[in-house]
């Protein structure tokens, strides 16, 4: 089944569950930049972070992206796009 053809509370809690991983990890890799945790390089884990949050982002403009929805799934949408760009951005401008 593609995911084009999943409904929209399954769309948007899957990209609930992305961006709030992609956020950890890199809130993480943050903290151990700044406070040496563990001698490792923080890299791939900057990179999965960001691919979780541009695919959590992603099913959140798919959600956007359909003909008719609901308006409380086209308000979750909207608020999930707005923060998951931000968080992208500050995560992109703190590497």
């Amino acid at each position: 089944m593609k995911w084009t053809d999943q409904p929209n509370g399954i769309l948007l809690q899957r990209s609930f569950l992305f961006g709030i991983t992609g956020i950890i990890l890199g809130t993480l890799s943050i903290f151990n930049s700044k406070f040496l945790i563990v001698q490792a390089p923080m890299g791939p884990l900057n990179g999965v972070s960001l691919a979780l949050q541009l695919v959590a982002l992603s099913l959140a403009v798919l959600v956007l992206r359909k003909k008719k929805i609901p308006q409380p799934d086209k308000e979750k949408a909207q608020k999930m796009v707005v923060v998951l760009g931000a968080s992208l951005l500050f995560f992109i401008l703190s590497i």
